[in-house]
C-alpha cells in the first residue's frame, strides 16, 4: 500500500523580510584592509627571503654590476607621480565631477604601464646578461620579490580599466566610489612597497 505525500503550493508571490541595502557599512573597506595585511605580510616574507639570499651569488653577477640606477629612478618616478595623479582623481571624485576622475585615472594607468614597460626592459637586460632567476639563489630572490611586486601593478592597471568603464557606464553611483577608494588604497600601498624595493635591493644592492 503506497502514501503519497502533496506538496505544498508555491506562493504566487515572495515577501522578503528585509528590504533594505543588504551591503554592511564600511564592510568593503574593513575587508580591504584586512586583505592589504595579508599582502603586507607576503611581502615581508619576500623582504626577508631576500635580504637572507642577497650575497648568494653562487659566482655570477651581482646587483651592483648589473643593475642600472638612473633607469630604476625614471621607473620609481613614473609609480611616485602616478600616485600623485591618482589623488587628483579622488580630488575630482569628490567634487562630484566624473569626466576629470576619468582623466586622472586614464593618466594614472598611463604611468602605471610605463612602470611596467621599464620594469621588463630591465628584466629582459638582466637576463641578456645571464642574470636569470636560476643563475643563484641572489637571483631567484630577486625575480621573486620584483615579479611580485610588478603582477600587483599589473592587477591594478586591470582593475583601474574596468573601473574605467563601471565609470562611463554608471557615473559617481556610491559602489564605484567604493570601489575608487578601495584601488586608491592599494594604488600607494603598491607605492610604499616600491620604495622598500628602491631602498634595500638597488640602492643597497649597488653599494654591496
Amino acid at each position: 500500500m503506497s502514501h503519497s505525500t502533496a506538496l505544498p503550493a508555491a506562493p504566487d508571490s515572495f515577501d522578503f523580510l528585509v528590504r533594505e541595502e543588504h551591503h554592511v557599512a564600511n564592510g568593503t573597506l574593513l575587508g580591504f584592509w584586512l586583505y592589504l595585511m595579508s599582502d603586507c605580510l607576503i611581502f615581508a616574507a619576500l623582504f626577508a627571503t631576500y635580504s637572507v639570499l642577497s650575497q648568494s651569488y653562487a659566482g655570477g653577477p651581482t646587483g651592483a654590476e648589473l643593475f642600472d640606477l638612473p633607469l630604476v629612478a625614471l621607473n620609481t618616478s613614473f609609480l611616485l607621480f602616478s600616485s600623485i595623479t591618482y589623488g587628483f582623481a579622488m580630488l575630482q571624485m569628490q567634487q562630484g565631477k566624473l569626466k576629470g576622475t576619468m582623466i586622472w585615472l586614464a593618466i594614472t594607468g598611463i604611468f602605471g604601464a610605463a612602470f611596467l614597460g621599464l620594469e621588463l626592459f630591465e628584466f629582459y637586460h638582466l637576463i641578456h646578461e645571464g642574470a636569470t632567476p636560476q643563475r643563484s639563489a641572489y637571483w631567484s630572490a630577486f625575480f621573486t620579490l620584483v615579479g611580485t611586486h610588478g603582477l600587483h601593478v599589473t592587477f591594478g592597471i586591470i582593475w583601474l580599466i574596468t573601473l574605467l568603464v563601471q565609470l562611463r557606464k554608471h557615473g559617481l553611483t556610491v559602489p564605484n566610489r567604493r570601489r575608487l577608494f578601495c584601488l586608491s588604497m592599494f594604488w600607494h600601498f603598491l607605492d610604499v612597497v616600491w620604495i622598500g624595493v628602491f631602498t634595500i635591493v638597488y640602492l643597497m644592492g649597488s653599494m654591496s
